[in-house]
């Protein structure tokens, strides 16, 4: 399905773009790819969560993962199948295990700052296909992603709301996982993708 609706969608575009060149439309493709993905992906993750009865809760945990996730970045599934199944398994796992799980104020700030110092040595953990060449841009994302995960230590130990306050403090935990050398090494991906791109401008 995915094949026929991109393959539908590039030869719409190049008979209304005649003069796109390949490379232009590779990026389309690629564009188009995630597109793609990204929506199905959020409809059966949605789905399940109806069916579960945790949809408010899958909403709520994912705009607040976003929130780190955005400036220290992270590991890639490499196929779409692979991405549907570790998405599924964490937005719909984590929610559900924010609703159950209590921790004392003590866990949640020891938690925290093991996380703050994780997410300082590891952010932004770029990818191969989107390396952060830029030195300047690096250390702009490793203040904001540690200044976001201090944020979240702090409201994981005044906020009320159990659920709320579990969701600060797990996905900083997730986020952690996420940008550490040896889940990419786990998963046979490279780590450090910029180091690259530096030691060839160098040479």
């Amino acid at each position: 399905m995915k094949e026929l609706v991109i393959g539908s969608s590039i030869n719409l575009i190049k008979k209304q773009c005649p003069k796109y060149d390949e490379i232009k439309l590779e990026e389309i493709k690629y564009g188009l790819s995630s597109l793609y993905i990204t929506i199905t992906k959020t409809i059966v993750i949605c789905a399940i969560a109806f069916i579960l009865g945790i949809l408010k809760e899958l909403v709520i945990f994912t705009i607040i993962y976003n929130v780190i996730r955005m400036p220290s970045f992270g590991l890639h599934a490499t196929t779409s199948l692979k991405c549907l199944i570790s998405s599924t398994i964490i937005f719909i796992g984590v929610p559900y295990l924010c609703t159950l799980i209590n921790m004392t104020i003590g866990i949640k700030i020891a938690l925290g700052i093991v996380g703050i110092i994780l997410i300082f040595k590891n952010s932004p953990a770029d990818t191969e296909k989107r390396p952060i060449i830029n030195p300047t841009r690096r250390k702009i994302y490793k203040i904001l992603s540690t200044l976001v995960a201090t944020i979240f230590v702090i409201l994981s130990i005044t906020i009320q709301d159990d659920f709320i306050s579990n969701c600060f403090t797990m996905a900083l935990i997730l986020q952690c996982f996420i940008v550490s050398p040896t889940i990419y090494k786990l998963f046979g991906l490279p780590y450090d993708n910029y180091k690259n791109y530096t030691h060839t401008v160098l040479n």
